[in-house]
Parts: structure tokens; C-alpha cells; sequence
């Protein structure tokens, strides 16, 4: 455990805060009485305790956990989390992802998380990931580093063996608490640890260093891979509303075009999809004809066209993959129709922002040209929805636009049309989103106006 207390002290210098995920168990305890041994790092850390609220042990846990930190001079923190699983999530990745959100909520800049996982947890992870039938990615299994929140999370024991750990927690003396779900084979990853593991061990000792070493040669591999899909993603990705060109990705080979979907999916914050669903994205969207209007749901996104772009919307409810055509003029959009229905709504007085829908926002911001802010503090300010033939006057040019021109003219997708917030000021139409500004209410002056903002 030397060449572990050495590791620690480097990954520590510098850090603001060191917070430990410390659950009570042997691992996570040799990795607080390692981190408490060492005299740079001791007054930076705070152990932290979560509390999923899953086993009527729970409560004495905290309490043990709480006084092991006492006794070894250390912060203490409990989390309570909800770790009740959504549609399509297992128990397991359920209080695993209420485990992570509720510690990154923690951690700052300069900040670091510390687990404690090990060489045959990475062995785990690696196999299921194999079974998984996963790429490079996941048969690299778990990274020693990687950002986290706004710091970084970090493994210090992950190329120390369990054994290493066991050793190390009965020479100290050391008191842990043991979970007994951990006993039981309905988990994929305790089935592994209690009947495959061993059983492979018998035939190959070394099998966690090994496959530990695999998993680095995984992990360096995909480095490569990531430089290539970034230059390939770069050249067909628009940064300003997260599409992808439908004309330039089409120009690539398809193992090319399944590459960019993919790092396309990583950039959008979402899972890695299914080979089947990256496969229908291409044949049944990307390969739509231009008049059609293919809808795609699943991976907890949808993916749609509009002339020449790719759109992955995320606002949208997940549902069982299914593809329908748009819908005809006249015929209500039914995609739109299971997002939250928009509501007209007054905006107080003073208030600088809005939300006009679970995850949309409308600010107003101070600008050099806009609604003069005298004008805007002034008026009774209310957001609508189209109810079709709105037209307004825009600054510069003659006439008067229906809005549906206008979008067409500026290429807004039709889906995106119905949700537009219409800003109307003393009952007359100001601005279509943060898109126009009425002529009527339109002016310049140097930061004495307000301009629109709409955030997802």
C-alpha cells in the first residue's frame, strides 16, 4: 500500500477539497484511513456518507460512519438521496446515478472526489461491459481520473488489489459494516464477484491484472478513436443549435457516419445508443426523403429532420422506439402534443426571467438595442402561444410578416413553432422569442434597452 499512500499525497496537492464516498465498507474505509494518515491531505478532507434510504440498516451505517470520521479527525457529511428507479432504470443504476448527482453537487473547482474503487472492481466492470456486448468505451472499463461536477473525481486504488485492501484493514484493526445485499446473486455484479470471479481465479490468478491491462490498451485505443470523431464531428456539427448536416454526414462511409451519431449522443449528455437504434437513425431518418417528416423515439430522445439538418431533442419523452411520419396540415402534431402544452402567462413585475415550460426559460437581459427598458418596466408584460395569423412589423424592412413566413424564412423547425413564446407589451405584439423585436418597439441606446433570451 506503499506506492498507494504516494499516489494519494501526489493526486491531493493543489486540491481546495478532498471528499471521500465513504459507505462504511472495508474499501471505502482504507481509503479515509489512508487519506487521514497523511498529514497534507488530513485537514482537506470530508467523508461522505449517502444515504439511499434502501436498507433499514442505513440509519446505524450513517451513525458508524459518522464516528469513524470523528475518531480519525476528519469532516463528515451525510447525503440523502431518492434512489427509486425511472421507467427502463435498474435498482442498481438507479442509486448509483441519485448516489453521483447528489455528490457532484458538491464538488468545486479545485475540488475532488475520491472513491475507492480496486483492481477487481475494475475486472467487474470490465466484464459486464464484455456481456453488455459493449464498444472500446466500455470495455475500458473505469477511468482513474475524469471531471467531475465542477473538479475532478478520482481513483486512487484502482490498480491495488483486494486483497491489498483486506491486508491493509486487518493490520490497522480496522471496523467496517457489511451490506447483505451484497450476498445476493440477483445483482449482475454481485453474481459475478461471488460465483464467476472466483471460479475464473482458480484458472487465472492474475485475472484482474490482466484484464486490468486489457482495459488500458481499450482505453488508449479509444483516445485514437475520439481524436478521429472529433475531426470527423467538427466538420458536420452547428455548435449553435446542435444539429448535424444531414448533406455533409452523408458524405462519409457509414461505419464513419455511425461514429459521428455516436459522438453525437456523448456531446448531447446522453446514453450511448444501441447499434439497432444508431442503424434506424441512418435507413429510416438520415435516408428519408426530403419531403417526409420521420420522427424517431427511444434512448430517451427523439431524432428528427428538418430540410437539411438532424435534430436529437431531448425535451421530449422517451417512449418505446417507434417511427412515425409528420403530420399532415390540419392534423395535430403528435409529438408536440405530449410535451407540456404551453400556457399563456403574465410576467411579473421586476422579474427578470420566466420559465414557460419545465426546461425552458425566458430572460431579459440588458442590451445596447432592443425594448427600451423604460418601455419594458412600464407595460404589463405577458407571454402567449401562437394562435395562428399573428403578423408584426420588423425593423428595416416594409409590410407587415405573418409569423408563419417568417419561420419558414428562417428555417425554425415546425415543432419548434407552436412552443415560441410571442411577448406582447400593453396587449400589442413586442417579439417573437429571441428572435425579432416588433419596428413598433424596436430602439438603440447604449444599455438602456432589453433584449430577449431563451434558454433550454
Amino acid at each position: 500500500m506503499e506506492d498507494s499512500i504516494a499516489r494519494l499525497a501526489q493526486l491531493g496537492s493543489g486540491r481546495q477539497r478532498l471528499y471521500i464516498a465513504y459507505s462504511g465498507g472495508v474499501d471505502s474505509h482504507v481509503l479515509l484511513h489512508l487519506c487521514a494518515s497523511i498529514a497534507q491531505l488530513k485537514d482537506k478532507l470530508t467523508a461522505v456518507y449517502v444515504h439511499h434510504g434502501l436498507q433499514a440498516e442505513a440509519e446505524s451505517w450513517a451513525s458508524h460512519c459518522e464516528k469513524t470520521a470523528k475518531d480519525l479527525g476528519v469532516g463528515f457529511l451525510t447525503l440523502r438521496v431518492n434512489a427509486k428507479p425511472d421507467t427502463g432504470e435498474s435498482p442498481e443504476e438507479a442509486a448509483r446515478n441519485a448516489r453521483y448527482a447528489a455528490l457532484k453537487s458538491l464538488i468545486n473547482t479545485d475540488d475532488a472526489l475520491l472513491l475507492a474503487q480496486h483492481r477487481e472492481d475494475q475486472l467487474e466492470t470490465v466484464l459486464l461491459q464484455l456481456f453488455r456486448g459493449s464498444g472500446l468505451r466500455g470495455l475500458s472499463g473505469m477511468p482513474e481520473s475524469m471531471a467531475f461536477g465542477s473538479g475532478i473525481m478520482l481513483r486512487p486504488l484502482l490498480n491495488t488489489p483486494k486483497q491489498a485492501i483486506r491486508d491493509y484493514a486487518h493490520a490497522h484493526q480496522l471496523r467496517w459494516v457489511e451490506d447483505p445485499s451484497n450476498q445476493s446473486n440477483d445483482y449482475d455484479r454481485n453474481f459475478l464477484r461471488n460465483a464467476v470471479v472466483p471460479l475464473l481465479k482458480q484458472r487465472w490468478p492474475a485475472i484482474d491484472k490482466t484484464v486490468a491491462r486489457s482495459a488500458r490498451h481499450c482505453a488508449e485505443a479509444q483516445v485514437l478513436v475520439d481524436e478521429v470523431a472529433d475531426e470527423l464531428f467538427a466538420a458536420v456539427f452547428n455548435p449553435a443549435d446542435k444539429t448535424l448536416c444531414i448533406s455533409e454526414l452523408t458524405e462519409h462511409h457509414i461505419r464513419q457516419q455511425q461514429l459521428i451519431l455516436r459522438h453525437w449522443f456523448r456531446r448531447m449528455g446522453l446514453k450511448m445508443p444501441a447499434q439497432a437504434f444508431v442503424g434506424r437513425v441512418l435507413t429510416e431518418v438520415v435516408a428519408a426523403s426530403g419531403h417526409r417528416d420521420p420522427v424517431l423515439s427511444g434512448q430517451g430522445c427523439s431524432i428528427r429532420r428538418y430540410r437539411d439538418k438532424l435534430y436529437c431533442l431531448t425535451n421530449l419523452p422517451g417512449a418505446d422506439l417507434h417511427l412515425r411520419e409528420g403530420h399532415q396540415a390540419g392534423q395535430p402534431d403528435v409529438t408536440q402534443s405530449v410535451q407540456e402544452a404551453p400556457q399563456d402567462r403574465v410576467w411579473p413585475t421586476g422579474q427578470t426571467a420566466i420559465k414557460i415550460s419545465r426546461d425552458r426559460t425566458l430572460s431579459s437581459v440588458p442590451s445596447s438595442k432592443g425594448i427600451l427598458r423604460e418601455r419594458w418596466a412600464s407595460a404589463k408584460v405577458e407571454v402567449r402561444f401562437r394562435r395562428g395569423g399573428e403578423k408584426i412589423c420588423l425593423p428595416g424592412r416594409k409590410g407587415h410578416h405573418s409569423l408563419k413566413n417568417l419561420f419558414q424564412e428562417a428555417a425554425v423547425p415546425p415543432w419548434e413553432r407552436d412552443v415560441m413564446p410571442l411577448i406582447y407589451l400593453d396587449d400589442t405584439l413586442a417579439a417573437v422569442g429571441d428572435k425579432w423585436i416588433s419596428a413598433a418597439f424596436y430602439a438603440e441606446k447604449h444599455q438602456g434597452c432589453v433584449s430577449l433570451s431563451l434558454q433550454s
